[in-house]
């Protein structure tokens, strides 16, 4: 995907928000709907790149009340109607949630609706309680994602698969009509470092994504799996887009550090800014933020800290024009 570069020749990174569609973690209050648009609005206005949501039916821990979550893709469709100009996206969908060639056809419907601003980002899923709650399959949860993708893949990009496999089929299957972009909305797909999942990653991926990173350099290790996996194939590395999910942490916002976050970026505005061009220096495509604790001070300072960094940008231009 080409990709906007400053007149330095540094790529720039497209910087984006996770926006929460759960229940508030201090006490289990629904969030509304309105609350959520409100976010998505504010972020657009602000200058944000894209939304992204998380596909989840409920978080269950031991001993503790079910927390609830509204459904992703409702959500999105919201939101494009919602927003004029900010990528939307999930990050990431779980595959086994819906049948794939049923996803594709939503895919393509969600772009329509976005006029071609929609990225389908999917995973393998994790959580589960809610497959079992909610009567879905758990088990080779990876071979079902590679059936998986045999399937989006050419739906998205193409309209057209005839696919018959162990878990998943798709006979002379189309998607009609198609949406506003000819090849499709971009798949993007999400995997950590596990060798087959970065493999399938290498093999049908238009963009990779991997989470909860923190400094620039956490992605390191990663990174160059996820470029091994592509060379294992025969595939040029930087034909695929990197992607990564921001764990950003305000310790003096909230005083326990997240558990799910091993090591997250912490710091102030100006530090959140000049990480935001350490990514971009690396060349990463798109990075996404999910603020903790999820509060308009959080959102506040993540803002001032992309519009720093978009600051810096502008700055470099007429420099390096002597």
């Amino acid at each position: 995907m080409a990709q906007e570069r400053e007149s330095s020749g540094v790529q720039v990174v497209k910087i984006g928000l996770l926006v929460f569609l759960a229940n508030d973690r201090e006490d289990n209050s629904k969030r509304p709907y309105g609350a959520i648009r409100a976010v998505a609005q504010q972020a657009e206005t602000d200058g944000f790149d894209s939304i992204w949501l998380p596909d989840h039916l409920f978080y269950r821990n031991s001993g503790q009340p079910t927390r609830g979550i509204w459904e992703c893709w409702i959500m999105l469709s919201a939101l494009a109607e919602a927003t004029k100009r900010l990528e939307i996206g999930t990050l990431v969908t779980c595959n086994s949630f819906r049948n794939p060639a049923i996803l594709a056809k939503m895919a393509t419907t969600v772009d329509e609706v976005s006029h071609g601003r929609l990225i389908l980002g999917v995973g393998a899923g994790w959580n589960e309680p809610e497959y079992h709650a909610f009567g879905l399959p758990f088990g080779h949860r990876v071979d079902r994602f590679e059936e998986a993708l045999q399937i989006l893949k050419p739906l998205l990009h193409e309209g057209h698969v005839d696919f018959v496999g162990q878990y998943y089929q798709a006979r002379n299957c189309e998607i009609v009509p198609r949406g506003p972009r000819l090849e499709g909305p971009p798949l993007m797909v999400g995997s950590e470092g596990g060798p087959r999942m970065l493999k399938l990653t290498a093999r049908y991926a238009d963009l990779w994504n991997t989470g909860y990173m923190g400094k620039p350099e956490t992605l390191a290790a990663r990174r160059a799996k996820i470029e091994g996996a592509c060379r294992e194939i025969g595939r040029d590395p930087a034909t695929l887009g990197i992607t990564a999910l921001i764990g950003l942490w305000f310790p003096d916002l909230q005083e326990k550090k997240p558990s799910f976050f091993e090591n997250p970026l912490t710091g102030t505005v100006e530090e959140i800014a000049m990480a935001m061009r350490g990514y971009a220096e690396l060349g990463v495509e798109h990075i996404m933020f999910q603020c903790e604790p999820y509060i308009p001070e959080a959102l506040r300072r993540l803002t001032k800290a992309f519009q720093l960094y978009r600051g810096m940008q502008q700055q470099l231009e007429p420099l390096t024009k002597f």
